[in-house]
């Protein structure tokens, strides 16, 4: 997803990495080129229990394996095809209170918001309204939400990496709702690369969706993945480019 605490001029290059991380639980990684004038924050809304805790999400650091992405391409001899459209899964979905915590992971700061409710707890210019979980994203309203605070002078940060229970353990959730400038737009504009690994008992074959000829292991450096890749199975990767419809994606 590219929601965003205030205007960006620019988001590009977006890449995004999920694989179920056993227990109820899912890892997800995400990188992007932007620019802001101003510090921003994005944004993820994530599918998570009712009533987790604040701790139940957490923020390995990838500030050491820059190539994280560029590595994962690299399990993909060109050419590549190109998609023209989604059809890879569906689209479902106070004052007083002490403050989040904040984790410092390489070069940005991370929290977990509990509820919508919880945005009170965080730093005024890094929520949006309630009234857009509440009134233009109902699907929203009763799940958890992962903030990252971002530099205005950032221009690729990073791959950003979290750990979340997941409501529904059999679904991978790919954030890919758009909110750029405080509006939520029936389509978006995407540039975005996802990939997503199963574990060894899931069928291999998803349609519209590329298939690594090797395990991960062969391209990857494993060891410095915080446990997020896997070495022994395959990827799958999909692009989505252009004008689409304005959702998330479930696998």
């Amino acid at each position: 997803m590219c929601c965003f605490s205030g205007r960006v001029e620019h988001v590009a290059d977006t890449k995004l990495f999920a694989r179920n991380a056993g227990r109820g639980r899912q890892y997800l990684v995400y990188e992007m080129q932007f620019e802001s004038a101003a510090d921003v924050a994005m944004i993820l809304p994530l599918p998570v229990p009712t009533k987790s805790m604040e701790g139940d999400v957490r923020f390995p650091n990838l500030a050491d394996y820059p190539t994280f992405f560029r590595d994962l391409e690299s399990g993909f001899p060109k050419p590549r095809a190109k998609s023209e459209g989604f059809g890879v899964g569906s689209g479902s979905f106070g004052g007083g209170k002490p403050k989040l915590t904040v984790v410092k992971v390489g070069e940005f700061e991370a929290s977990f918001v509990p509820t919508v409710n919880d945005f009170d707890r965080l730093d005024e210019r890094f929520k949006l309204p309630s009234e857009i979980w509440l009134k233009e994203l109902p699907q929203h309203r009763d799940w958890g939400f992962a903030v990252f605070k971002l530099k205005a002078d950032s221009r690729q940060v990073h791959p950003m990496a979290f750990e979340f229970p997941r409501r529904k353990p059999d679904q991978l959730f790919f954030p890919t709702v758009h909110i750029h400038d405080g509006k939520v737009h029936d389509t978006a504009e995407y540039d975005h690369a996802l990939y997503f690994q199963v574990t060894e008992q899931q069928p291999s074959k998803f349609f519209g969706w590329r298939e690594s000829p090797r395990p991960a292991a062969n391209f990857m450096k494993v060891a410095k993945s915080q446990s997020v890749i896997s070495g022994t199975t395959h990827v799958h990767r999909f692009e989505i480019k252009g004008e689409q419809k304005n959702r998330d994606i479930l696998v």
